[in-house]
């Protein structure tokens, strides 16, 4: 999937993002910090995770639907089924 520019800026910051909550939460669980914590932390990486996943779903479901890019259209049940895997 090919997404423009504009779009694109976003998704790596999200990304980038996630990716520095994660290594907290490993330093956290290194440093053994309280379990209160280190769930909380892990949950703002999975939110993040996702809104970067719905993120891209959204920005190519375009070409996911019409076959814009080199692979094949898929069918509704196919994204559907894209969909639900970030639920």
């Amino acid at each position: 999937m090919r997404m423009d520019e504009e779009s694109t800026q976003p998704v790596l910051n999200r990304l980038r993002r996630a990716q520095g909550q994660l290594t907290a939460v490993i330093a956290m669980i290194e440093a053994g910090r309280d379990c209160k914590d280190v769930v909380t932390q892990l949950a703002a990486v999975s939110r993040a995770l996702d809104r970067a996943g719905f993120k891209i779903v959204a920005n190519g479901m375009r070409q996911c639907l019409t076959g814009d890019s080199d692979a094949p259209p898929m069918s509704q049940e196919e994204l559907e089924k894209l969909f639900l895997t970030l639920a």
